[in-house]
């Protein structure tokens, strides 16, 4: 165990080397691999920023249910324990007829045509909020409420919803797609590296082969490499996204407040930063595996 140990510390240690060695390579590097990994970093970043944007100003979704006109205040209170104990409705509030008469009434457009009318035209109501907020839950749950005794109309303003998580999803599909595309860039990036740095070292390749070496020590620090290249790369990817919502901060506060909305960009969240880390240095080390094993194979 100790030897294993001593062996990994070993090819860290000169994977660390061959990395400074060259710094301006270095550098250049870890710049290609930082903005391109930025962009679907920030990408995500902004697509957090919008849901947290939406969840704060979008209308709560709701249902209403109209009861009918000869609705007893039995039946009401029958479908108010029901709506109550309803696992899938966070909360029901009621609105009598006569609170949506006396509120008509303050309208001066309608208050004579109502003193005309000879009686309440208007239902009791119910307002439910849904636990489940996706829009094919809340159309299955309008249609269930729909059936209830003396419910004459079940009203689902779900469009809005149907379009909001449209655009999310195909905001999330653009994110994924664009960090796939990048990703692989990042993987051919390292293996174009550790190519060069295999035909540089060539040498010394074969003569720890000829002393004895396994492939598993000879991969090791070019693994290495490619790891910590891509571990550095991702921090300069974070860095590159912190340092534009930094930037962009100010002027997203002053559009905001042109709409009366209280909102302040944020950077990548620590679960979404830990990620965009531990992705880089894992195509990192991707990157240096297939381009070992493509030479191993060849020296084989």
């Amino acid at each position: 165990m100790k030897v294993w140990i001593l062996h990994h510390r070993d090819a860290l240690l000169l994977a660390l080397r061959r990395l400074m060695a060259m710094p301006l390579n270095l550098v250049l590097s870890l710049l290609a691999i930082g903005i391109a990994l930025a962009l679907p970093a920030g990408g995500q970043m902004l697509l957090a920023n919008a849901l947290r944007l939406a969840g704060d100003t979008t209308p709560t979704p709701q249902i209403s249910l109209f009861l009918s006109l000869n609705a007893d205040q039995k039946t009401v209170h029958d479908i108010d324990d029901q709506l109550r104990n309803h696992p899938g409705i966070k909360s029901v509030r009621f609105i009598s007829r006569d609170e949506t008469l006396a509120r008509m009434k303050k309208n001066e457009g309608l208050n004579d045509v109502i003193e005309a009318l000879p009686r309440n035209p208007f239902p009791d109501a119910f307002v439910v909020r849904p636990e489940n907020e996706g829009p094919e839950a809340m159309e299955q749950l309008a249609s269930e409420l729909g059936k209830l005794p003396k419910v004459e109309h079940a009203q689902l303003d779900s469009e809005w919803v149907r379009r909001l998580d449209a655009l999310l999803n195909l905001a999330r599909t653009g994110v994924a797609l664009l960090a796939l595309l990048l990703g692989v860039g990042l993987v051919a990036i390292t293996f174009n590296t550790i190519r060069l740095q295999v035909l540089t070292g060539r040498a010394e390749i074969e003569v720890s082969r000829l002393l004895g070496a396994t492939d598993g020590f000879i991969r090791r620090p070019f693994q290495y490499f490619g790891l910590i290249q891509g571990l550095l790369g991702g921090l300069v990817a974070w860095l590159i996204v912190a340092g534009v919502t930094l930037w962009l901060r100010s002027p997203v506060d002053a559009m905001a407040h042109t709409y009366g909305v209280a909102f302040t960009l944020t950077p990548l969240g620590g679960v979404d930063s830990a990620l965009l880390v531990l992705a880089a240095a894992t195509l990192g080390w991707l990157g240096a595996s297939l381009s070992l094993r493509q030479h191993l194979f060849r020296q084989g």
